[in-house]
C-alpha cells in the first residue's frame, strides 16, 4: 500500500505511525501532503539520525576521545528514542548500546595513553632543566655568552611550547620542574651581567691606558727616528695592554700605528740618507776585502798577521758603510781573522814552553780543553753563531780560571 511500508504507515487522517516492536508510535504528520511524501520525510529523519551513529562509530573507531563519545552517546540514544522519524529505530538504539559498551575499553586505553604521553612529557621536560642548569654549571669566564644566549632563549622557547601544546603535567612535578629551570634560567642571567659589567671595566681600563699610549706615541714624532726604540717600548706596553672592544682598539690602533709609521718613514729618510753618504765607505771596505781575503791561504804567520793588523787599521779608518751591507762585509773581515787566529794558535801550540810543563795531570787535561774551546769559539765567530760563541766564551771564561788556580 502507498501509505504503508516495513517501519511506518500513514492514517487515514494523515497522521505518520513507527513501528517500534509489536506496537506503533505517532511520529507526527505532513500536511498538503501525499502519504508517500509524508512517509519519505519521515525516513529521511531516519536516514540523518541514523548517519549521526554512523559517524559516531567512525569516531570511536578513530580514537576519538572516551568522554566526548559518551556524552555524544547518550544524546543520541535520547534523540533516537524519542525520534520523530520512520525506520529501524531498534537497530540504532542497539548500535548505540555496543558504542557504549565500548567506551569502556576506550577510556582505558586513552587514559593509558594519556599516563604515557605524560611520562614522556616529564622525561622531556627533564632533559630541558637539565640542559638549562648544565648552561649555568659551565665556568662564566669561559662561556661564549652570545651562543649561551641564543641556547637560553631556545630552550625556553622549547618550555614554552611544551608547555602549551603537551600533555598537563601533574601540578607538583611541574612547579617542581619550573622552579629548576627558573633558578637556573636566573642564575645563568646574573652570570651573564656580572660577566659583562666587568668585561665593561675591563675595557675601560684597557682604553684608558691605550688612550694614554697613543697620546705618548705621537708625543715622539718631532724626535723622528730617534724615538723608535722608546715606540718599541710603547709597543709592548701595548700588547700587553688588554682589549678595549673592536671598535674602541680599531680606533685607538689607528693612532698608534700612524705615529710608529710616521716615525719608521723618519728612520727610512735617514738610513737613504746614510747609504748615500757610505756608499763610497763600502766600496774602501769591499777593496780592503779583497785583499784581506788573500791571507785565508797564507800559512804563515809572522807574515798574516802584520798583514791583517794593517788591514784592521784601515778598516776603522774607513768608517760605516750602509746598514743592509754591515753583516755581509763584517762577517767577511771576521772569517779572516779567524783564519789569521788560527794561524798564531798553531804556532804556540808548537813553540809554547809552558807546554810540556802542562802535558800532565789536571793542568793538562784543562789546556786541552781551553784549546779545543778556542778552536770551538773561532769556528763559532767566522759562522757568526752566537749562541755557539757566547756557549764558548763561557766555558773559556771558567776553565782559565780553574787553570790558574793551579798555577
Amino acid at each position: 500500500m502507498a501509505n504503508e511500508q516495513a517501519w511506518g504507515r500513514v492514517g487515514d487522517d494523515g497522521t505518520v505511525y513507527v513501528r517500534e516492536g509489536d506496537g506503533e508510535r505517532a511520529v507526527g504528520s505532513y500536511p498538503d501532503a501525499t502519504p508517500e511524501e509524508a512517509l519519505a520525510y519521515f525516513e529521511r529523519k531516519f536516514t540523518e539520525l541514523q548517519g549521526q551513529v554512523g559517524l559516531l562509530e567512525q569516531r570511536v573507531r578513530g580514537g576519538a576521545p572516551a568522554n566526548d563519545v559518551s556524552k555524544a552517546i547518550a544524546h543520541l540514544t535520547e534523540a533516537v528514542a524519542n525520534a520523530n522519524a520512520v525506520g529501524d529505530l531498534a537497530s540504532l538504539t542497539e548500535r548505540l548500546g555496543k558504542l557504549t559498551g565500548s567506551v569502556g575499553e576506550l577510556t582505558e586505553k586513552q587514559s593509558a595513553e594519556a599516563r604515557a604521553a605524560v611520562d614522556a612529557a616529564l622525561v622531556d621536560r627533564e632533559a630541558l632543566v637539565a640542559e638549562v642548569e648544565a648552561l649555568a654549571a659551565q665556568d662564566p669566564a669561559k662561556a661564549q655568552w652570545k651562543q649561551v644566549s641564543s641556547k637560553l632563549d631556545e630552550l625556553f622557547s622549547r618550555w614554552q611550547t611544551a608547555q602549551k601544546d603537551g600533555p598537563r603535567l601533574p601540578k607538583a612535578a611541574s612547579d617542581d620542574l619550573w622552579k629548576r629551570f627558573r633558578a637556573a634560567r636566573s642564575s645563568l642571567e646574573t652570570q651573564r651581567k656580572a660577566f659583562f659589567a666587568e668585561l665593561d671595566s675591563t675595557h675601560k681600563e684597557a682604553r684608558t691606558r691605550k688612550q694614554e699610549l697613543a697620546e705618548r706615541a705621537e708625543a715622539l714624532l718631532g724626535k723622528g727616528a730617534a724615538a723608535i726604540p722608546d715606540y718599541r717600548r710603547l709597543l709592548d706596553d701595548w700588547k700587553a695592554a688588554g682589549r678595549a672592544g673592536k671598535k674602541v682598539d680599531d680606533a685607538l690602533w689607528a693612532r698608534f700605528k700612524a705615529a710608529g709609521d710616521a716615525l719608521y718613514a723618519a728612520k727610512a729618510e735617514v738610513d737613504a740618507l746614510e747609504n748615500v753618504e757610505f756608499a763610497g765607505n763600502l766600496e774602501q771596505k769591499l777593496a780592503l776585502l779583497d785583499e784581506a781575503e788573500k791571507l785565508l791561504t797564507e800559512t804563515d804567520r809572522d807574515v798574516a798577521k802584520p798583514a791583517l793588523l794593517g788591514i784592521q787599521r784601515r778598516w776603522d779608518a774607513i768608517g760605516k758603510v750602509p746598514r743592509d751591507s754591515l753583516r755581509s762585509v763584517e762577517d767577511r773581515l771576521r772569517k779572516v781573522e779567524a783564519a789569521v787566529k788560527k794561524l798564531d794558535d798553531d804556532h804556540w801550540n808548537k813553540t809554547d814552553p809552558e807546554k810540556a810543563a802542562r802535558s800532565s795531570g789536571l793542568a793538562a787535561q784543562l789546556s786541552g780543553a781551553i784549546e779545543k774551546l778556542e778552536r770551538e769559539l773561532a769556528d763559532a765567530k767566522a759562522k757568526g753563531d752566537a749562541r755557539k760563541i757566547k756557549d764558548a766564551e763561557e766555558a773559556l771564561a771558567a776553565r782559565r780560571v780553574w787553570l790558574d788556580a793551579l798555577g
